[in-house]
């Protein structure tokens, strides 16, 4: 999920350079909506292998 929150960044990033505002805004924001599920999932991951007793 990380990857196609880097994707969608260096998607964001090259439409923005070439000027196509409105895909490059969508693009922004998928990267961050899946940014945030990334870390959250991550958070909740920890939690999980904390409670069951396994060290990180």
């Amino acid at each position: 999920m990380l990857g196609w929150s880097i994707a969608f960044l260096i998607l964001a990033v090259v439409a923005g350079l070439l000027g196509f505002g409105g895909i490059a805004g969508t693009a922004s924001g998928i990267a961050q909506f899946l940014f945030f599920v990334f870390v959250v999932f991550l958070v909740l991951t920890l939690v999980f292998r904390t409670i069951r007793g396994r060290g990180v």
